[in-house]
Formats: C-alpha cells, structure tokens, sequence
C-alpha cells in the first residue's frame, strides 16, 4: 500500500517543504495542513484512486461538503478546502500562490504573572503531551489575559481576584459559544495550577461561573417510506457491485445500523440458524441482535453467491475493484447510499441523504407506528433512552394528538358595548 501512495506522500512532504523553506509557515501550521493532506489520502484509499489530480480533489470536496458553498463551511472546513486547492495548486505548478503569513507579533509572557504561563504551556507540552492546537490555545487565551492584566496594572499574580476574572470574561460575552468554552477551559488550566504551586492562596478555577449557551440540534434529516422503498428498487442489481450496493442500503434502510458498522460485518455477525444478525456497536461498544429479515437475507446470499470476489477475508463486504479486501474506511458505505440517493431522483434539497438519514427514517417510521420509545432505543442500539428522544421532534403525527381545540367564544361575548364587535 505504501508504495502505491508513494508519489502522493512525496507530494505532501514537497508541498510541506515549500511552505516551510519559501513561505515561513510555521511547524504547526504545516501539521495542520498535511493532517488535511492525509485525510484525502483516506479518501484515495477507500475508493481505490492510485495518483491524485483536480478530479479527485472535487470527488474529495463533494464528499465533505456536498452541496454547500464554501460561505456555508465551518472554520475547519474551509481550512480542509483550502488545503486541497493549495495541494492540487503546488502538484500543477510546483508553487502555492498564496500571500505568506502576515508577521505577528510574538507571544512572550513576560513579568510574574507570564512567567507561571510559561511553565504551565511547557509542562502541558512535556508532562501531559498536549498537542499542537490545544498549546496554541493555551497561548492565545492565556496571552490575551495577560494583557488584560497588563492593562489593568496588575502585575503580580495575588493581584488576581474573582472580580478580576469575572470582568475579564465579561469582555468576551459576545464570543461564540465554543471560543467562550476554550477561553474558560484554558484560564481555568492556569488558575488550578497556580494554586497547586503555592502561587495563588485561592482556587479560582473552581469558583469560574460556569458558561451556559444552550444550541437546539437540527432536526434529522428523514424520508417518507415511499421515498425508501423508491430508493431501494433504484438498485441496478444485475453486477456485483449492484448486488453489494443494494445489500449494503437495505441493511441501513431495514435495520438502521449505522455505516461504521456496516463497513465491519463479518460472516460471525451472522446467524443463520436463529435469522439474527449480532454485532458489537463500533461506536458504543453495546452489543446489538437484530433480526436477519427475510429480504435482507436473500439480499446478502445473492451477493455471496454471485456477487463477491473470492477472498478468504472474514468482512462481509468487500471492495469492487482488485485487491480485493474490507473497507477501510465507512465512508464507502456512506458513498454508496449517496449516489443511490441521487440516482433514485428523490429530492434531497437542504437534507443530508446519507446513511444516517435511512437510520432517522427508521425511527421515524417507529414513532408513527406509536412503537413505545424503550423498543427504539433498543432497535437503534442506543445505550438508554435519552439518545432515543432526539428523534422525537420528527414526530409530528404524535404531536398533532397533543394539540388543543381552540374553545368556541359564546355570543354575549360579540354583543357586549352595543354590538361594537360588529361594526
């Protein structure tokens, strides 16, 4: 495998030079970008692509982000985005065309106060192996209290109080919630570890008010069971793959198991005998039985018998194209629901339309059948109940029974004042 993606490990290491030697990136900032790097070499891997070019980049692209337009992409996303563009740029042309980082002014941590800084950042790099991000983050928002306090004329650490803190958070009451979370977590890193040295009398860390920002996920993305059933007739059945594919989305769309575990059926995962279908959650680590259904079980022998490639491999699904072997990654299964999707014609506008959305369809389905909400959590493998009842506002049948008539107004009401009601 490594000498396969031997000329792409060679471009990510170029691409890597050439940030570091001609536009001064910064160490970590280069491990971010070959960190992206590495994560379309997966990509590369699951589908099988060999050498890399502009049309892998899209299929990458199209993978991550679907539809969306980059304004749409999240901080990290478009980090990935651009890190692609910069790859597929520095294969074309041997340079990347972008404007080198601005020169910041250093972090020091100076005086009393930035010296205890300094040796909490270096104790969390050697002692706890805290990794990149999390040290700039630990010098970032340690760096801007600093200030904070360089501003306010405080210059030794018992100058530091709880009115202090609570002033300074103040400050950034208007940040996203997940900056305000890290903000917090680091200042709250430096005030427990000035007390445990014997620096600060008090420990402040515990006696930070807590941040509260409550977000309300969005509704799961589901499709009605004509949607489903017209999803899984779509499946050209006549190749090996088609035979794979349609097996592959029937368990999704049946059993609702979610695509990691798809991707990791092995033959033991297989009762015959007792028509179950056994697995360890990869993401729980619950165990889960679920009933191999009739159609399910004609789906996975038509491929077994037609369908797979000789290999002595223990995993159910194998890839189409030589060598042969598992998934390596449940990204396929998520590709192979996808371009059902898009195939079958069914409107996916403003929805996700990958595996997952099958597993919402299922407990959608439950809900309107007024299955009872223990029976789900155990279908759907969820470790209790509380999980289950996200799913509960896509229950719209069962919210229409808890509206309320709306009381008829008696007609002394409409005739009081002489009949003004009326005019």
């Amino acid at each position: 495998m490594k000498e396969k993606f031997l000329e792409f490990n060679e471009l990510i290491s170029k691409a890597g030079d050439y940030l570091s030697a001609k536009l001064g990136y910064a160490p970590r900032s280069i491990h971010e970008y070959k960190k992206d790097w590495k994560r379309i070499k997966k990509f590369m891997v699951s589908g099988g692509i060999e050498h890399y070019n502009q049309n892998v980049e899209k299929q990458v692209f199209y993978s991550a982000f679907e539809d969306r337009s980059i304004r749409k992409l999240s901080t990290h996303e478009k980090h990935f985005y651009n890190a692609g563009k910069m790859l597929s740029e520095f294969q074309e042309t041997g340079k990347i065309n972008v404007p080198a980082l601005p020169c910041k002014d250093p972090i020091i941590f100076s005086g009393s106060i930035g010296l205890i800084m300094a040796n909490l950042i270096e104790h969390k790099r050697i002692a706890e192996r805290l990794s990149l991000s999390g040290i700039d983050y630990y010098q970032r928002y340690l760096f801007q209290f600093l200030s904070y306090c360089t501003e306010k004329n405080l210059h030794s650490i018992n100058d530091i109080n709880l009115s202090i803190i609570v002033l300074y958070l103040k400050e950034w009451h208007s940040n996203t919630c997940s900056t305000m979370t890290l903000r917090i977590s680091t200042l709250r890193g430096f005030l427990k570890y000035a007390f445990e040295q014997k620096f600060l009398l008090v420990d402040y860390s515990s006696k930070i008010p807590k941040y509260k920002s409550v977000t309300q996920p969005k509704l799961p993305s589901t499709y009605s069971t004509q949607e489903i059933e017209k999803l899984i007739l779509s499946v050209e059945r006549n190749g090996s793959i088609g035979k794979r594919n349609y097996a592959i989305i029937l368990i999704a769309a049946r059993l609702g198991l979610r695509a990691s575990d798809i991707s990791r059926l092995k033959f033991d995962n297989l009762d015959w005998n007792a028509n179950t279908i056994k697995i360890i959650q990869y993401k729980t680590g619950k165990e889960l039985t679920l009933p191999l259904l009739a159609d399910l079980g004609n789906a996975i022998i038509d491929y077994l018998k037609y369908g797979r490639p000789k290999s002595e491999e223990g995993y159910l699904f194998l890839t189409g194209k030589p060598p042969y072997g598992r998934f390596t990654t449940s990204n396929v299964v998520t590709h192979v629901v996808q371009r059902a999707f898009k195939k079958a014609g069914i409107n996916i506008s403003g929805k996700r339309f990958g595996p997952h959305s099958l597993r919402h369809s299922l407990a959608s389905r439950m809900l309107e059948q007024s299955i009872i909400l223990p029976v789900i959590t155990e279908v759907l493998g969820h470790k209790n109940s509380r999980s289950t009842m996200y799913y509960l506002r896509i229950d719209l049948k069962s919210m229409e029974q808890c509206t309320l008539n709306v009381p008829e107004v008696a007609t002394e009401f409409y005739e009081q004042q002489g009949g003004a009601f009326y005019e």
